[in-house]
This record gives structure tokens, C-alpha cells and sequence, in this order.
């Protein structure tokens, strides 16, 4: 039965990538060819994907409909516009050949495939704002729970923590980083992963503002490089809810009267802000009674759980914390302006020579398949969500002005009606020779990134489980990689 639900859970995580994954490139592509046929340009080829076709067909209205093999994106092949051959194929009429369309033509099309994403993403945000924005309740808060005094720093060393060193105190409550309000934990590493402080001594800088009782306060933190990706870390956890999911029959859990929905709130009169506070509490007593105090219906309750022999995991008594996602209602405008933050903020840090944030940070094809097949087994809203972010991404990255992106064919149009007179066809023709391998290399150089983290996440010892606990995904902003006109 086990397998059954993880071959159906998998199936219907294939199923949503499938459907927005590919749908967010066809809905792209789907901009370009009505405004193509509105404006009466010739539409030559309609492929998703790049590379040699799976199959195609011809319709009557004369346009070939593709499949290709190489699932990085789509075209919309129109020779009147641009000469894309390179990667579209060749055009079966010369497109020197065919009359010009008009400025205005031009800008309309390769905008559409934007325009398209846009509403795609604010018709997916109104769903969202009805049915809930997914985040996690461990992450919805912005009140620091504990202080770690050490960190470890990307090359193995342990140095006191930068939240420490700064003064940081478990209670105060995070408002701003650099400036930018922050609402939840999330935004917190994110800011904190976009900042590009430095101080005058050389060493990297981010402000926190907090709340501490009755003051306004601004910290001064000098972060330093951790983790895997070598981001800026301060070392601090945020206030976690342990409530509690499912309780094992015949557990020391059930014998000592604890409920699904309880809140943990304490071990031992000890106050639990985290997970590992919670794990620190049980395990301090592997035999014996320990004294929980639960929240149930608002009101505190002492239990006495006895385990009368320790076990192999001396944090386990039986439970599974919720997940605690939480779910709120923001405006289809707010959802659309907050993934045009997420975009454009790791567009600026990445031309920011004092920001940590590298090319190797971004997230291409591999990864963004990869994102849509965890949060797709998630739920629907999760997929829902990200698929927001992907489409707005999409739209923004494609109308930046670089030759063969949207945005460069419109920044060509553009400067051909202010000289009066059309691009010469050979300067064209090699700029976006030489854009399309430097735009597939760095899909490559992206993507094997993209897969090191994931045979990473795969073969990396898991740590010692803390309690049987689900910990809630939240995957990193992305910036695909282009679909084209």
C-alpha cells in the first residue's frame, strides 16, 4: 500500500510538472504566434523544446507544430523578424525575402510572449488568492529563537557567529535587513543572501534592524561565507511551532496523554523555541518521567511522560510534528509584485561586483523541473505558487535587451527606427551567433550546478533525525532560462 501512494504521489508530481512546467514555456510561445498572426506575420514554425523534433505536423494554416528533444525552452520561428536559424532551423522562405513588418509589429510580438507569462501568473495568483498562499508556520516568523555561539563557515572552520558577535538576543524581533522590510524567515535569508555590504576594514556588512521589547535597533553583523552554496550566514534560528501531527499507538506519547494538535512548549519547565531545543530536552533524560507543558485550546497543560527504557533514538516518544504550513490570502497584484522582487533582486546582486551572488547560484531547466517535482508533491498549491514565480521570471529575464532574448530583438528594432534604417543582416546574424552559444553555455555551466546539488542532496549523510518531525520545503528564487520568439 506504501508503494502504491509514493508511485501515485511521484505520478501526479510528473503530471504537474508536465502541466506547468510546459505549460508556463507553451503559454511563452502561445504570446508570440497570435501576436504574430494578429499583426500578419509570418509564422514559419511552432516548436516546444530545441534540437531535432519527436514529431511534427503541418497545419492548414501552413505553420510546422514541433516536439523537439532538448526541453530548455521554445520558439515561435518568424523569419520576417529575426534570423534565429541557428537554433529554429532553417526558414523554408528566405526571410530577407518577405516584407518588413513595422515597428510597432515588432515590438508587439516579441513582447507578447511576456505579456502572456504576466497573465498566466496573475490568472494562477487569483486561484492562489482563494484557495492560500502556502508557507510554513516554523518559517512565518521573523522572532529569533536561539543564537547559535559558533558557525561553521564554507571551507569547514568554526568561527563565533556573526549574530552573536553582533549582540543578537533570542526575542528580538527582525523588521528590516539593509533597509528592506522583512515578514518572514524566508525573506530573511534571501535578503541576507542578496546583500552586498561591506565595511571599511574589507569585511562583508548587513544591518539588521530589530524590535527588542520597546526599541528600534540597528545591528551591525559582518556575516561570513557557509553552507554548500557559500552564501552570506549569521548563525540564528527563528521561533518553530512543535504541534504535534500523529501520535504512534502504545507510544510513551499516547501513554502520557498527549493529542494530536497539541503545541510542545516546554521540556523539564525548559521553554522550546526550536526543534533542536526540543530534541536537546527529551534527550537529556533517555530514561525516567520528563515534564511536558503543551498549549491544548489556548490553555497550558503539565503532562509526566515516562519512557522506562531508552531507546536507539532518544528523541523519539512517539510523535510527528505537523508541518506547519499555514495558509494566507495575499491580492493577485501583491503576489505578482513580490515575484517581480524575487527576480529582480538576483538579477542586480549578480551584476553587484560586491554581492557573494555568482552565476552558479541560478537556477536553470534541471533545477526548476526539479523544484516543481518536490513542491509538486507537496500540493497543488505549493506547485501553484512556484509555477507564479517561474512565469514572472520568465517574462522579466526574457525582455532583458540581449541579442537573441525578446528584449534584444525589441533593443535591434528599436535602434534600427532611430537610425532610419534597418540593422545591416550580417551584423545581426553574427551577434546572435555569438549570443546563442554564450546563452547555451551558461545554461550548461548552470545546470551542472543544478546537478551537483541534487547528487548532493542525494549520497550527503543525513543528520541525526531530531524528532520525527516533516520539515516543509522552501526553494530558492529562480531565474530560468529563456524561451525564445
Amino acid at each position: 500500500m506504501e508503494l502504491l501512494q509514493t508511485l501515485l504521489s511521484n505520478a501526479w508530481a510528473v503530471t504537474l510538472v508536465v502541466l506547468f512546467f510546459g505549460g508556463s514555456i507553451f503559454v511563452h510561445e502561445l504570446g508570440h504566434f497570435l501576436a504574430a498572426r494578429w499583426r500578419g506575420v509570418h509564422v514559419e514554425r511552432f516548436s516546444i523544446g530545441f534540437g531535432p523534433k519527436i514529431f511534427s505536423w503541418r497545419g492548414k494554416d501552413g505553420v510546422e507544430y514541433r516536439l523537439s528533444w532538448l526541453p530548455l525552452g521554445g520558439y515561435v520561428a518568424l523569419p520576417q523578424l529575426a534570423g534565429m536559424s541557428a537554433i529554429e532551423g532553417e526558414s523554408g522562405n528566405a526571410w530577407e525575402k518577405l516584407p518588413p513588418p513595422s515597428y510597432l509589429s515588432k515590438v508587439i510580438v516579441f513582447a507578447a510572449g511576456a505579456f502572456f507569462n504576466i497573465l498566466f501568473a496573475f490568472a494562477l495568483a487569483c486561484v492562489v488568492t482563494f484557495i492560500g498562499q502556502p508557507t510554513s508556520s516554523t518559517l512565518s516568523s521573523t522572532t529569533v529563537a536561539e543564537v547559535l555561539p559558533t558557525i561553521e563557515t564554507a571551507d569547514g572552520k568554526t568561527v563565533p557567529s556573526p549574530a552573536s558577535q553582533a549582540g543578537l538576543q533570542s526575542g528580538d524581533v527582525i523588521l528590516k535587513i539593509d533597509g528592506k522590510p522583512v515578514q518572514w524567515f524566508g525573506e530573511i535569508v534571501e535578503q541576507l543572501s542578496l546583500s552586498s555590504g561591506w565595511n571599511a576594514k574589507g569585511e562583508r556588512q548587513t544591518i539588521f534592524t530589530i524590535q527588542r521589547g520597546s526599541q528600534i535597533i540597528d545591528l551591525t553583523l559582518l556575516p561570513v561565507l557557509g553552507g554548500n552554496e557559500k552564501m552570506r550566514r549569521v548563525g540564528f534560528s527563528p521561533v518553530a511551532k512543535m504541534v504535534i501531527g500523529k501520535i504512534a499507538p502504545g507510544s510513551p506519547a499516547e501513554k502520557a496523554g498527549l493529542l494530536v494538535s497539541d503545541e510542545i512548549v516546554a521540556v523539564n519547565q525548559k521553554p522550546v523555541l526550536t526543534i533542536s531545543q526540543l530534541v536537546d530536552g527529551l534527550q537529556s533524560k533517555p530514561t525516567g518521567l520528563i515534564a511536558l507543558t503543551v498549549l491544548r485550546d489556548e490553555k497550558k497543560l503539565d503532562l509526566s511522560l515516562n519512557r522506562s527504557i531508552a531507546t536507539k533514538d532518544s528523541a523519539d516518544i512517539g510523535i510527528g510534528l505537523k508541518s506547519g504550513v499555514i495558509f494566507t490570502h495575499p491580492s493577485p497584484f501583491a503576489q505578482i509584485q513580490e515575484a517581480i522582487g524575487k527576480t529582480v533582486g538576483p538579477l542586480i546582486a549578480l551584476i553587484n561586483p560586491r554581492s557573494d551572488l555568482g552565476i552558479s547560484h541560478l537556477t536553470g531547466p534541471i533545477g526548476i523541473m526539479r523544484s516543481f517535482f518536490d513542491l509538486a508533491q507537496e500540493g497543488l498549491p505549493f506547485a501553484l505558487w512556484f509555477t507564479i514565480i517561474v512565469n514572472v521570471s520568465l517574462a522579466v529575464f526574457n525582455l532583458l535587451p540581449i541579442p537573441v532574448l525578446d528584449g534584444g530583438h525589441i533593443f535591434f528594432a528599436t535602434i534600427a527606427k532611430l537610425r532610419g534604417r534597418a540593422l545591416p543582416a550580417d551584423f545581426i546574424a553574427t551577434t546572435q551567433s555569438i549570443f546563442i552559444v554564450l546563452l547555451f553555455s551558461m545554461i550548461i555551466y548552470v545546470s551542472i550546478f543544478d546537478v551537483r546539488r541534487i547528487v548532493r542532496d542525494n549520497t550527503d549523510p543525513k543528520p541525526a533525525k531530531p524528532a520525527p518531525a516533516e520539515t516543509p520545503k522552501t526553494p530558492a528564487p529562480v531565474v530560468p532560462s529563456p524561451a525564445t520568439p
